[in-house]
């Protein structure tokens, strides 16, 4: 949930009934509802039925709406954004971080921001040269610049939004105008973006009218029509699972699956690169440990966001009853008043907290803190909403029209004295059959696409899971018949019983589809050998590909494996481009800047 509720401001055009009315009303809906409200506004300005005094500007206010993004979810709310203040009569235009110019805010007289935290407080890997940029001393002043901020981030993080707290208030310190407070938004965004941008817009739009007085003219609207129905995060689509297939040969430490499912009758749309996000269910038995360790009737009823559940279906399909962060503990603790719980809450005892986080789920607070008396109500309380999972596609629509592709590591673990498993990895494992219905929905990456030009050359560094995309990319090159070469790092365990997709790829290789294929699994000898160490090893010809503007891909583990292939990257342009640290971190930056070094990275 946000930390700070949007409100309309007193300086809108309205008496002062009308602005607690309408603030009681905004506070009391649900993103659904505020969108309907949204449209239904803009349906009665748009066509003719009912009579209205609608005000004519002389010129539409312009508004620049900026985001910085990881995983494109604020890219597409700024989209969204955009979209309602078009309607809404601004001049709206989406700029993203990484085009972004830091002496141009000056520039913005109006201006939204929407940025997401990556990792421990960090800002998303497009927008690191904006933001040391806008903190530096050579942002200007912006005192001619009304703004509001909406964070993106996961309480699970310790720097949870740290980007829209930092954003926020340099723009204050700047001299910027705050005409909404900041919003704060877990991953269960979608209500608290509604209120947030549907806010500002009338922050901003009662700022501008009363700089720009407007005249009135007669028009007339009517009620817009019903739009056909749309699949969406909001909407998800219950896609039938056709295939399930396990990847891993007998003997495996890995269980690696390739799912197929359809998406006949569904109007979706995706290309190769983009991520498909799944809603998933808890697992029975973890639901079921809930239920008898808190002595509850399964059958209770409880309310979510005003609507009505059992406490076992909500504990199944609505909320997160596995992620245990410091907002849930400090939240439970208010009903557990437990003084050892207190003690390891208390800020001098951070590193103990830590280390008491670290493995744990919801579960194990329930049994080594007992509350004496719970309600259903108050346990669902302490909990956020379910949250979607995102898996690259691992497929081309050319290749596979209806149909989308994903290759998910099942995860399975012992920590603490029990048993653990990844949410949304064993409901596809597990608990849907083929034949069966999952809600999904595709959320783009606009940046994480084959280049347009059919001739270029790739590099591609996916290992384990992190060949999900790369199965797409080689798919869509060979759908459009590229002639671009296309070389593949892949990694593993061993040969044997870890080499996902591999008939695949020694059939691309054999057609020509496949220029190149290394492949490095890591216990297969002595001396562990992964990604990295082949692209040292094919330094020379690694450095000639971009040279001749080749673009360079990784998609997999951020915490270890991108790094270190990062940290090869810039070796072996140093040294087969005779060029020192500094020239060669400038060469990697061109890369960049030229979109020809892109990441996916998790």
């Amino acid at each position: 949930m946000s930390q700070n509720n949007p409100v309309v401001p007193n300086t809108a055009p309205l008496a002062p009934e009308q602005v607690a009315s309408l603030n009681s009303l905004l506070q009391g809906l649900q993103a659904d509802q505020l969108l309907w409200i949204e449209g239904f506004i803009s349906g009665l300005r748009a066509a003719g039925g009912v009579a209205t005094a609608a005000p004519v500007a002389a010129a539409a206010p312009e508004l620049t709406i900026l985001y910085g993004t990881e995983s494109g979810n604020s890219e597409a709310l700024a989209d969204l954004t955009a979209k309602a203040a078009k309607a809404d009569g601004f001049k709206a235009r989406v700029l993203n971080m990484a085009d972004a110019k830091v002496a141009k805010l000056k520039d913005m007289e109006n201006l939204l921001v929407i940025v997401s935290t990556w990792g421990e407080g960090d800002p998303p890997e497009t927008a690191v040269d904006f933001y040391q940029a806008f903190m530096s001393e050579q942002a200007p002043k912006l005192t001619q610049t009304r703004f509001s901020v909406l964070g993106l981030g996961d309480t699970s993080y310790e720097e949870f939004c740290k980007m829209g707290k930092d954003f926020d208030a340099r723009l204050e310190a700047l001299g910027a105008q705050r005409v909404l407070d900041r919003v704060d938004c877990d991953v269960d965004y979608d209500d608290d973006f509604a209120q947030w941008h549907l806010a500002a817009l009338a922050a901003l739009k009662a700022l501008t009218q009363a700089a720009a007085p407007e005249t009135s003219a007669a028009t007339t609207a009517a009620y817009a029509p019903a739009a056909a129905v749309t699949y969406s995060r909001k909407n998800p689509f219950p896609a039938e699972l056709t295939e399930r297939v396990l990847l891993n040969g007998e003997g495996s430490a890995k269980e690696t699956i390739h799912l197929e499912f359809s998406l006949e009758g569904s109007g979706l749309e995706y290309e190769a690169g983009d991520a498909l996000a799944v809603i998933p269910h808890n697992a029975e038995d973890v639901v079921e440990d809930f239920i008898q360790t808190t002595r509850l009737d399964a059958d209770s009823p409880v309310l979510i966001k005003e609507e009505e559940y059992t406490l076992r279906t909500a504990l199944t399909s609505q909320l997160d009853i596995t992620s245990l962060t410091l907002p849930v503990m400090k939240r439970y603790n208010e009903i557990a008043r437990d003084a050892k719980l207190e003690k390891l809450l208390d800020p001098a005892n951070k590193t103990e907290l830590q280390a008491y986080l670290y493995g744990r789920e919801i579960i194990d607070l329930l049994h080594e803190f007992p509350a004496k008396e719970i309600s259903a109500d108050a346990l669902v309380g302490i909990m956020r909403k379910l949250p979607p999972r995102l898996y690259s596609i691992a497929s081309s629509p050319k290749a596979h029209p209806g149909e989308v592709h994903l290759t998910v590591g099942v995860v399975r673990y012992d920590a603490h004295g029990r048993q653990r498993k990844g949410v949304c990895s064993t409901y596809l494992s597990d608990r849907i059959a083929e034949g069966e219905k999952a809600e999904v929905f595709v959320t783009a990456n606009k940046h994480f696409k084959v280049p347009a030009n059919n001739d270029t050359p790739i590099i591609m560094v996916g290992p384990g899971t992190g060949i999900a995309p790369f199965r797409a990319f080689v798919e869509e090159r060979k759908a459009r018949g590229a002639q671009g070469k296309n070389w593949l790092f892949f990694g593993d365990q061993h040969y044997l019983t870890d080499f996902l997709y591999q008939t695949e790829w020694q059939d691309y290789l054999a057609d020509g589809i496949l220029s190149k294929l290394d492949v490095a699994f890591s216990r297969d000898q002595k001396q562990k050998v992964y990604v990295q160490d082949r692209m040292r090893e094919n330094a020379k010809e690694l450095y000639a590909w971009l040279e001749q503007g080749a673009y360079f891909y990784v998609c997999g583990d951020a915490s270890r494996m991108a790094t270190d292939v990062d940290v090869a990257l810039h070796d072996i342009i140093e040294q087969q481009g005779g060029l020192n640290k500094d020239a060669a971190k400038a060469y990697v930056k061109k890369l960049k800047d030229e979109k020809r070094y892109l990441r996916d990275v998790y």
